[in-house]
């Protein structure tokens, strides 16, 4: 499970974390996570996300 960065803000996304105040459980791969989902530091789409 690999993390990833938000290129807007460099908010971490986790997959042992997950974002749980937004409906996604810890062990979510990023791939997994819906479409509509945001950043929850600065509201980016997911396509503004790059691997790390």
């Amino acid at each position: 499970m690999s993390k990833y960065e938000c290129t807007l803000c460099g908010y971490v996304y986790d997959p042992k974390k997950g974002d749980p105040d937004n409906g996604v459980e810890p062990g979510t791969d990023f791939e997994d996570i819906p479409d509509d989902w945001v950043c929850p530091e600065c509201g980016a789409s997911k396509d503004d996300f790059q691997e790390l």
